[in-house]
């Protein structure tokens, strides 16, 4: 049966490919950095949140950041010591893989690594993240924290959430005006409450929604420093959350999984690079 000329796929995305102008535009920018600081960072970060990347500009007004493709921003440090633009920064390029950034600073590695360590943002779990716990909630009337506080200091979650609930998979209806989950407002004729999600659990769309409803927080913005590069000896000094990353790379490697963080790394670098094309400007 010959194909429909009906069935089409219309993509619904409004992100646009990066012009060549733009990628030289970023080349040039980090070779520019190059003589003009003397440490060059290579960090990442965990749950990627826009706003909090943004304190952190903000906190390094006097530095730059730079996020994008992996492989261009590998040529533009040099990749080889013949092309390096600066004695051993070529080694500063194995650590250039997924989603990862450059920071250009003259601040004291200490300062850096002191101001990284402390900067923790929690937030709500975005889908394709692993729950780091299991949450249930409990039978009976259902509170706006879902079990996390004591009855007493909570307050039932409002009536107009209810078709929302059943419409994310809870069983929940309506008693005495009451949203309830199990047989009553008490919780009788129901032994087992709802659980959400488990820990270790890859999350979706559905989860994560309920999980906002309920306040619970399973994400954290978190920047990891992998190494950084001194212009004053030529060294490149792997820090302790770099030789992680880099075991974690080899065993994916030999275990065949690599292909999807890969996938993902990538993914986000196309997400981070469009912002920094703003900052650049």
């Amino acid at each position: 049966m010959p194909k429909s000329k009906r069935a089409k796929v219309f993509h619904l995305t409004q992100v646009t490919k990066k012009t060549r102008e733009q990628k030289e535009k970023l080349f040039s920018n980090i070779r520019e950095c190059i003589p003009q600081y003397q440490y060059c960072f290579v960090f990442s970060i965990d749950n990627m949140r826009n706003n909090y990347l943004k304190d952190v500009r903000h906190e390094l007004s006097d530095c730059r950041i730079f996020f994008g493709k992996t492989k261009l921003t590998a040529r533009a440090l040099g990749t080889t010591p013949e092309d390096a633009q600066a004695d051993g920064l070529d080694r500063l390029t194995p650590h250039l893989a997924g989603s990862v950034g450059l920071l250009f600073t003259n601040r004291s590695p200490e300062s850096i690594s002191a101001y990284f360590s402390t900067l923790t943002h929690v937030d709500f779990a975005r889908a394709g993240t692993a729950a780091t716990r299991t949450f249930t909630v409990p039978p009976g009337t259902v509170y706006s924290t879902g079990g996390e506080v004591p009855p007493e200091h909570d307050v039932p979650v409002s009536h107009t959430l209810e078709p929302e609930l059943r419409r994310l998979g809870m069983p929940t209806r309506m008693v005495k005006g009451r949203v309830c989950l199990g047989g009553d407002e008490h919780g009788e004729g129901s032994a087992e409450g709802y659980t959400i999600c488990r820990e270790g659990e890859v999350l979706d769309s559905r989860q994560t929604r309920l999980l906002k409803l309920f306040s619970v927080c399973m994400s954290e913005f978190r920047v990891g420093l992998l190494a950084y590069w001194s212009a004053a000896t030529g060294e490149v000094t792997e820090l302790e959350a770099g030789r992680e990353r880099m075991l974690d790379q080899r065993g994916a490697g030999k275990g065949g999984d690599g292909a999807g963080a890969g996938a993902v790394g990538e993914r986000m670098e196309d997400e981070s690079e469009d912002g920094d094309e703003e900052e650049e400007e």
